[in-house]
């Protein structure tokens, strides 16, 4: 390679001024093997040019030649292929990628080497050099460039012997001859100065042995300071034992102060706890005080080790025996207390029951609120007890409210009923002489839904001061009394007593709520080793997570299940009641379905999952319920009227009760907010009187058709102008309208009556018109001819028209009901009538008997005398 080296530099790059840097022999990858020389050389020329040429052996074989050459500026990466494993190949990116394949490992590293060399001396745009192995990669600065004077001295040299560039093997065997003899005079110089070099090595032996003396010195040294070392570091010894003494003794005195701070508990609360007096408001705050502190010796943080102290164990054990006779003692004093404080309620429940009051619970609340954090303190450290003491509050209470609903309930049913007799106190009679209870026995059951049978609850009635009567079960009851008969002051009773129920409840039941929440802390969501509370026969079942641990639900919910413990008498009352009211006057199931939809709207803007806001809100699905068999009833009894054959019809029963629903019902939702129901009842009951005035119409014997469904319609048109419900304006209109048809079809179905054969004669006229005979040539027809029209004309003279218009009105008014009075409504309209057929007469006359001269023998006038005077006559 040496020799192809200087043949390519003497024969190529010598004449082109460049200088043979390195040179790899290399073939194109993956094509037939055709070798070339790649050659990294610079110009002799400053500035200095860098390139990369190609140089391939001719086709004879005997010269090379340079084929390709690439400036290394134009360079832009050289990849190794792989920087680990040994590779032949490499890639040289210029305009394109070439590839190519070294001939041996070791020539490719030598380029590559060679390329990195010169792109850091002489390229300012740095090359990429990737998968090429780092220890081919020279750092810059261990290059070192010839100085200007060893450039001189290098171009001397070289021009002192001609053939230094042509010849490099002879020139560095003239240059080797040189360096041999240039040594050999650097010997001799050397061994002309062995006396100064004996000097020096004297002068070296002396300085030695001074040396050895020095270390001897320091050697005794070392020795001393050995020794005080030993002495110092068995000083710092002791002085650490001393501080790890000292700080002992202080962690051990923070400990025992800790200890004796924080698990020592006052005599006197000692004594609080023992003997503290628990029913007087000074006991009860030494009480509270004390056991606090009891609490917070006992939920001390111990350190690790504590607890293995024996004085810790014992007086943790004291603290143990502490709480459990405390608490012991405070839930059999509250156990008493809600005792004493039932039995004190229970002597004011004659007081109330004459009344419709229940009794307040505020002094009751009020004293057993000064243990509340007495019971925030056990539900903390013995919730067994606390438990046991809820239990305990639930089934006492729940008795005591028992008796004050039931009595409270009987109460207002005897109010409702009219039977309570004055000066007889209620509370002195015994329940089971109760009348009411025995009338309303049926009405109480498990579900408080209305049970029993028909025929108790008829013995049911509501009596005035004045004259008693029965009211029917419903509103369109027609074999019993009519609702126009029912007493208004009865109803506004009914609807007061149920008011003052509900608001006697309400307050009630807010009241206990607030105080179960105060008093056995459930505001919050606590997670608390114990038991959850559920309501489940009357105690507090055991609820256990998955997973073995305990945790207490919801605090709300806790509140609610005793809520309905407490007052699981309410609904039934409540159901009974309404049941009561419903039996006493179907319309009561108005004023309840208000009031209840009020009073949970009310509650639930409280607080929509509270045990008063569902409680109200199940009552109020039954009084809905009520209220829509109300008008199921209603329309059902529509359905099954009959109409007496015998006499006239007149106004329909259940369109006059219709008004009076609606009347009613207007008055009592007023700004309710379930005026939905009632829109949805509007038009379940309008549609059902349509269609029932339409069905009595056709069934009508003895009044006309028309006649119902004139007056009836022309009622229902009153009754909803008048009372102008929004829901109801489309049926207004068809009411209207149909009012409209039928009095104009029976003014014409009745005035064809009277002028019979008149209007026969003239409809015969009509139809020969319509048959296509001129209305000129119709009196050339035999059977209408002039001489026909007069003998008509003449049958009808004044005095027979009055007549017949006489037995008209009779007839109207045999048909019309007084109740509606529409007879001269009727009458002014068969006047119009009359007068636009006499019109209509005159026009065909005129036209189908022009110049005839023929005319009736009565005129406008006439009939406008007549009707003016029959209607006055009568």
């Amino acid at each position: 390679m040496t020799a192809i080296k200087h043949a390519l530099q003497r024969d190529i790059f010598t004449p082109n001024d460049e200088r043979l840097l390195s040179i790899v022999n290399v073939c194109k990858a993956g094509k037939k093997k055709k070798n070339c020389f790649l050659c990294a050389t610079v110009t002799t020329e400053r500035p200095v040019q860098v390139n990369v040429v190609k140089v391939k052996k001719s086709d004879k074989g005997d010269f090379y030649k340079r084929q390709t050459a690439w400036v290394l500026r134009d360079l832009a990466v050289v990849d190794a292929k792989d920087a680990i494993k040994e590779n032949p190949e490499f890639d040289l990116h210029f305009d394109k990628v070439y590839k190519w394949v070294a001939s041996s490992i070791a020539e490719k590293n030598t380029f590559i080497s060679c390329l990195w060399k010169l792109n850091q001396r002489y390229i300012r745009k740095k090359i990429d050099f990737i998968n090429v192995s780092s220890q081919l990669l020279e750092v810059v600065d261990e290059y070192q460039e010839l100085s200007a004077r060893e450039e001189q001295d290098i171009e001397i040299m070289m021009e002192g012997c001609e053939y230094a560039i042509s010849n490099a093997e002879a020139f560095a065997d003239k240059l080797s001859r040189e360096l041999q003899v240039l040594d050999g005079a650097n010997i001799q110089s050397i061994m002309a100065s062995e006396k100064q070099v004996n000097i020096l090595m004297k002068l070296l032996d002396e300085a030695l042995k001074e040396v050895d003396q020095i270390e001897l010195k320091l050697s005794s040294y070392e020795e001393m300071l050995q020794s005080v070392k030993e002495q110092m570091d068995q000083i710092s010894e002791s002085n650490h034992l001393i501080q790890l003494s000292n700080t002992n003794n202080l962690k051990l005195l923070s400990e025992i102060e800790f200890l004796v701070n924080h698990m020592d508990l006052a005599k006197g609360h000692i004594k609080a706890l023992h003997e503290g007096d628990l029913s007087s408001s000074r006991g009860i705050e030494a009480c509270t005080n004390a056991a606090d502190a009891l609490l917070q010796c006992m939920n001390v943080a111990l350190q690790p080790g504590h607890e293995m102290l024996q004085a810790v164990k014992q007086q943790q054990q004291r603290f143990s025996d502490l709480r459990e006779q405390f608490a012991r003692r405070l839930a059999s004093h509250l156990n008493n207390v809600f005792v004493q404080q039932g039995h004190d309620q229970s002597s004011t429940l004659a007081q109330h029951s004459i009344e419709l009051t229940l009794p307040n619970h505020h002094p009751f609340h009020r004293d057993l609120l000064r243990y509340a954090k007495l019971m925030e303190w056990l539900k903390n450290t013995d919730y067994g007890k606390y438990e046991g003491l809820t239990v305990n509050y639930m089934d006492y209470l729940s008795r005591l409210y028992e008796r004050e609903i039931k009595d409270f309930f009987e109460v207002a049913k005897i109010k409702m009923t009219g039977a309570s007799k004055e000066g007889k106190k209620f509370a002195t009679l015994p329940r089971k002489e109760s009348a009411v209870k025995q009338e309303t026995e049926s009405l109480h059951g498990s579900s408080g839904k209305l049970t029993g049978s028909t025929s108790s609850l008829n013995k049911l009635t509501v009596q005035s001061s004045g004259n008693r009567r029965s009211q029917s079960s419903s509103l369109l009851d027609m074999g019993n009394m009519s609702t126009s008969d029912l007493d208004v002051a009865d109803r506004t009773k009914f609807d007061k007593i149920f008011e003052q129920v509900l608001s006697e409840l309400e307050p009630l039941c807010l009241a206990e709520q607030d105080f179960i929440s105060k008093f056995f802390k459930l505001q919050q969501h606590l997670s608390i080793p114990g038991t959850p509370m559920d309501v489940d026969g009357g105690t507090l079942s055991r609820i256990h997570s998955t997973g073995g641990s305990q945790s207490i639900t919801s605090e709300n919910h806790m509140i609610r299940q005793m809520m309905i413990k407490i007052f699981r008498c309410v609904e039934p009352e409540l159901n009974n009641l309404i049941a009561l009211g419903d039996k006493i006057d179907s319309f009561n199931s108005l004023y309840m379905l208000v009031k209840m939809s009020h009073h949970v709207w009310t509650a639930q803007n409280v607080d929509p999952t509270s045990f008063l806001s569902t409680t109200l809100g199940n009552v109020l699905v039954t009084v809905k319920r009520n209220f829509d068999k109300c008008i199921s009833n209603q329309i059902k009894q529509m359905e099954d009227v009959k109409i007496s054959k015998k006499s006239k019809v007149g106004i329909l029963p259940f369109v006059a009760e219709f008004e009076e629903f609606a009347a009613l019902a207007e008055s009592i939702f007023k700004n309710a907010e379930r005026r939905g129901d009632l829109d949805k009842a509007y038009l379940k009951l309008i549609r059902a009187v349509f269609m029932n005035v339409e069905k009595v119409a056709n069934e009508s014997q003895k009044t006309p058709r028309d006649v119902v469904m004139m007056e009836n319609f022309h009622h229902i048109f009153a009754t909803l102008s008048r009372l102008k419900i929004s829901c109801l304006e489309a049926e207004k209109k068809e009411a209207k309208q149909k009012y409209t048809d039928h009095l104009q079809s029976y003014v014409i179905y009745s005035l064809g009556q009277p002028l019979e054969k008149l209007n026969h004669f003239f409809e015969g006229v009509e139809a020969r018109v319509a048959q296509g005979v001129r209305e000129e040539e119709v009196s050339y027809q035999l059977a209408f001819n002039k001489q026909e029209l007069r003998k008509v004309i003449k049958e009808y003279p004044g005095k027979e028209v009055k007549k017949g218009l006489d037995n008209l009105y009779k007839k109207v008014d045999k048909h019309l009901c007084e109740e509606e009075n529409l007879l001269q409504v009727v009458w002014h309209s068969m006047q119009d009538e009359f007068i636009r057929q006499y019109k209509h007469f005159e026009g065909l006359i005129a036209r189908c008997y022009p110049g005839s001269g023929i005319t009736m023998e009565f005129t406008i006038q006439d009939i406008l005398d007549y009707f003016s005077s029959i209607a006055q006559s009568h």
